[in-house]
């Protein structure tokens, strides 16, 4: 894999509450994100830090996810308490969807695409693991993460793939024949094919240097945000066994954790090539968990930072 470019930071907004987690952008280039006390925000102006607007559209009453804006103005929001949620930005209405798949109650979902049919997918990182306890997770793994399906006018999702290690970010390819699934636990993306003759089959997609959080489709490209660099300590103890990691990972869920001082972003195409690997090493700005492109900048949110980083984006390839 080529070396990485530089990452170019211009400034740093502060949202007004902590861990804007996804990140997405409006037809008006405004962007859009969820935070920690289940207020979904607008931020206007971004490329000009002494003139941000904030303005708060609505409370999920949980922690909002991942995002995915409708071709009619709402909001799908992935709430990590609640389920999937339908959002309406100009009342601020806020109705679930699915709160629970094969009886079991959705604790963790967390990214979600719209075809253009209707049809809701959805991710969910862990069946064993709160989001507040998800290095957990990325300790044990399990494997336990899943894809869920919402038809038009169903009452409850459908599984339909499993397995996954820390099902994550979520983007439909550019002829809507596929979705690209972050894998988040094992530095991986996953092609899940929605038509053709291996619809409904999932495979390898791309191998990543980090591990991928959301997803961000603009134009040819898919964006992604590594949450953090490759860990070899972590990678030697998933070769453990089983009973090892779920020991570490009680222990884990107890510990001070704090992100690593490296911040990357990726842009790949629909072949799984990368066109475009930004990093900063020794930043200021932690744990990028998601990105999007608005004009000639990129913003990166955060789960752990208390607001966003805006950067300049690359010229095309």
């Amino acid at each position: 894999m080529d070396r990485p470019t530089r990452l170019v930071p211009l400034h740093y907004v502060a949202v007004g509450g902590r861990g804007p987690e996804d990140v997405v952008t409006d037809p008006d280039g405004r962007v859009l994100t969820g935070v920690e006390d289940g207020r979904i925000l607008r931020l206007d102006g971004l490329g000009d830090p002494d003139t941000v607007r904030v303005r708060v559209l609505a409370e999920t009453g949980g922690r909002p996810l991942g995002l995915e804006l409708l071709p009619d103005g709402d909001l799908l929001v992935c709430d990590a308490e609640r389920g999937l949620l339908r959002v309406g930005l100009a009342d601020g209405a806020v109705r679930v969807l699915a709160d629970a798949v094969e009886g079991e109650p959705l604790r963790f979902a967390s990214n979600v695409v719209a075809l253009p049919d209707g049809t809701a997918y959805f991710t969910v990182a862990s069946r064993r693991f709160p989001l507040h306890q998800w290095v957990g997770d990325i300790v044990e793994h399990s494997g336990t993460g899943r894809l869920l399906r919402l038809a038009p006018g169903a009452r409850a999702p459908e599984v339909v793939c499993e397995g996954l290690q820390f099902a994550n970010g979520l983007a439909v390819s550019g002829d809507g024949t596929f979705l690209i699934v972050a894998e988040t636990g094992a530095y991986r993306l996953t092609r899940y094919w929605l038509t053709g003759p291996r619809a409904g089959r999932a495979e390898f997609f791309a191998e990543l240097p980090g591990m991928p959080d959301n997803m961000w489709r603009d134009g040819d490209l898919t964006w992604v945000a590594l949450a953090g660099p490759r860990n070899p300590p972590l990678d030697l103890l998933h070769r453990t066994p089983s009973a090892v990691r779920r020991t570490a990972a009680r222990a884990a869920v107890h510990a001070p954790y704090r992100p690593v001082g490296t911040v990357a972003v990726m842009a790949l195409d629909d072949d799984g090539r990368v066109v475009h690997h930004l990093a900063r090493r020794r930043s200021g700005f932690r744990m990028a968990t998601s990105v999007c492109v608005t004009g000639r900048l990129l913003v990166l949110g955060s789960v752990w930072e208390p607001g966003v980083a805006v950067c300049t984006a690359p010229t095309a390839k």
